[in-house]
C-alpha cells in the first residue's frame, strides 16, 4: 500500500493512493488524526456489512461510532478506544456478535494496528437491544480465526 500527499495551498494537501484515486485533506477543518480515527471506523463498518452478507444476510441501519481519548502530551498517541455498534439484522444475537468479534480480532486492520498500543473496548445494541456493553478487548496481535475471505474496504 502506498499513499502520496501533496501540499495544495495554506493547510490542504491532496492524498493520491496507488490506485489513483485521490481526496483532499482540509487541515484545519478535519485534522489528519480524524482522517485516522474515520478510516478505522470505516474498515470495522464495513466489515459488518460484508461479514453478513457472505453469510446470506442483511445488515440494516448500521452506525458505528468510534470515540477516542488521546494522550495530553506529545506525541498525542491514541490512549483509549471506544466502539460502539449499532445495527439490525434477521439473526441471533450470537450471530452478530461473533460479526463484531470477527471485524476487531481478525478483518479489521486498522484495529488491529493500535491494539498493542491503545485500550479498546466496544458496545453493541443490536436490534434494540444492549448485547454488549463497555467490552474490553485484550491487547496483542488479534486472532489468527479464519472466517475467510470477505470484500470489505480494509481486507
Amino acid at each position: 500500500m502506498k499513499v502520496t500527499i501533496s501540499h495544495l495551498d495554506a493547510m490542504r494537501f491532496e492524498a493520491k493512493t496507488e490506485k489513483g484515486e485521490s481526496f483532499v485533506i482540509d487541515c484545519p477543518v478535519i485534522s489528519p488524526i480524524e482522517y485516522f480515527l474515520a478510516g478505522l471506523v470505516a474498515c470495522t463498518t464495513s466489515d459488518l456489512i460484508a461479514l453478513p452478507k457472505n453469510q446470506g444476510h442483511d445488515v440494516t441501519g448500521l452506525r458505528v461510532e468510534g470515540d477516542v481519548v488521546r494522550n495530553e502530551t506529545h506525541p498525542r498517541k491514541f490512549n483509549t478506544l471506544h466502539l460502539d455498534y449499532r445495527f439490525d439484522s434477521d439473526v441471533d444475537d450470537t450471530t452478530a456478535l461473533r460479526w463484531v468479534m470477527a471485524s476487531i480480532e481478525t478483518y479489521c486492520s486498522t484495529i488491529n494496528t493500535v491494539r498493542d498500543t491503545t485500550k479498546i473496548s466496544y458496545s453493541v445494541t443490536y436490534n434494540g437491544k444492549k448485547i454488549r456493553e463497555n467490552e474490553r478487548i485484550i491487547s496483542g496481535g488479534g486472532s489468527d480465526i479464519d472466517f475467510g475471505e470477505i470484500d470489505a474496504c480494509c481486507s
